[in-house]
């Protein structure tokens, strides 16, 4: 894992285009478990933005509320939200029909804990999601900070 942790810091920090680090970041989280999608979003006072996904496609909404979704959920209590089964929850947006299981990991500015991003990782399959997937995919969000915030 400190491998796959020190390319997305690498990444982050590079001197390439935002939305091709934020893609190449996509693509180093989804890789690392049976996940379907990954996506990494902006996160202002009231929107939340895609940046870039690793998946099948795009979302069916790649610009929202902060208000909707579970995401609006990850924002509120600025921690990671994880829900096995996508059905069962009114909240979720669906973004992908095939999708039972999302992840959403909030990014923090270091300085005001205000969030400024997330990382959303969905998975077809239901309860997808382990402890030790949140507590990687946390490790993963914060290697990405350089992202959203700079040094």
């Amino acid at each position: 894992m400190e491998r796959e942790l020190s390319r997305i810091r690498s990444v982050a920090t590079s001197n390439e285009a935002r939305a091709e680090r934020a893609r190449k970041i996509a693509d180093a989280i989804r890789a690392l478990g049976p996940y379907r999608w990954v996506g990494v979003y902006d996160v202002s006072a009231e929107l939340v933005s895609i940046i870039a996904w690793s998946g099948p496609g795009a979302p069916a909404y790649p610009t929202f509320p902060v208000t909707k979704g579970l995401t609006s959920l990850a924002i509120q209590q600025k921690a990671p939200v994880v829900v096995g089964d996508v059905r069962s929850d009114p909240r979720y947006l669906t973004a992908f029909g095939s999708t039972l299981s999302e992840i959403i990991i909030p990014i923090l500015d270091p300085q005001d804990q205000r969030v400024v991003g997330t990382v959303d990782v969905e998975s077809e399959r239901a309860n997808a999601f382990s402890d030790a997937d949140r507590k990687d995919l946390e490790e993963c969000a914060r290697a990405a900070l350089a992202l959203w915030v700079q040094a």
